[in-house]
């Protein structure tokens, strides 16, 4: 079922969110719900407080696009990024790389926006999937950049929030006129 993104400044999006603990049936059906809203949303990735709910858990899917990175391990194994795609992530641990690049971002929750955000061009991030497995994942280039995003937003950070002091200034503007549109859409 696709679920109402919600958009902000909704105070869910804010929220540092709780610990999934056991992984019911009603995960599982949140977890393809959210599937499913990204795909209709053209999204790669979508969090939990996207749809209103305060729960770590994430989805990423971005094997639209499969030159978008170098490399994906999985339990330390090179593995074809395809294949593991969609990626369920519950309860996440991110390790961040030393090295960082610049790219140009956009969230489902701020449609029509788009920034330069500076992230970790590598990580490493270890999960639970809807198995109850621990999986932990190493990447690079779009799939490192989603990781970083979804899991900003469990912890209540939003991709404005990482852009530079003058990107911030000059978006201010043009966030408000965009929040005013989405108040229209809605209407």
């Amino acid at each position: 079922m696709v679920r109402k993104i919600v958009r902000y400044p909704d105070p869910v999006l804010r929220a540092k969110c709780r610990n999934v603990g056991e992984i019911t049936p009603e995960i599982r059906t949140l977890a393809a719900d959210m599937l499913e809203t990204m795909r209709e949303a053209n999204g790669v990735g979508l969090a939990a407080p996207q749809i209103a709910v305060d729960l770590q858990l994430a989805v990423i899917d971005v094997s639209h696009t499969p030159d978008c990175l170098t490399f994906m391990k999985v339990n330390g194994e090179k593995v074809e990024m395809v294949k593991h795609m969609p990626i369920v992530l519950i309860n996440p641990q991110l390790e961040l790389g030393s090295d960082k690049e610049i790219g140009e971002e956009g969230c489902l929750s701020f449609p029509r926006l788009r920034g330069d955000i500076r992230r970790s061009s590598k990580i490493k991030v270890s999960y639970t999937d809807l198995d109850g497995k621990t999986v932990t994942v190493e990447s690079d280039g779009l799939l490192a950049r989603a990781f970083q995003h979804e899991i900003d937003h469990l912890n209540g950070i939003l991709f404005i929030d990482r852009l530079n002091a003058v990107a911030k200034v000059s978006i201010k503007r043009k966030l408000a006129r965009l929040m005013e549109e989405w108040e229209e859409d809605d209407g």
